[in-house]
């Protein structure tokens, strides 16, 4: 949930609220008691520092299919090597 900033437009009062982006503003100054609340409009207050913010971070690498040789015979004994034996 974000942090809004408010200040009252009768005494002054400043002060940081912790709501729902669907609910509606503050208006009483909980100093003065008038509805002269108003919202400010600051910054965001985080910052993406440290590891698994990239796009490469959460990737892992696939694991290579095993080489097919031509001279090891299948498991199945249909293949042309194992036929010619």
């Amino acid at each position: 949930m974000p942090i809004y900033e408010y200040a009252c437009g009768a005494c002054g009062h400043e002060l940081e609220e912790l709501q729902k982006m669907s609910d509606a503003p503050l208006k009483t100054c909980p100093s003065c008691g008038k509805d002269e609340l108003q919202k400010l409009i600051s910054a965001a207050g985080f910052r993406l520092k440290g590891s698994g913010w990239y796009e490469t971070d959460f990737k892992t690498k696939k694991a290579e299919p095993p080489k097919k040789s031509s001279d090891t015979p299948c498991a199945t004994g249909a293949c042309s090597a194992c036929v010619a034996d």
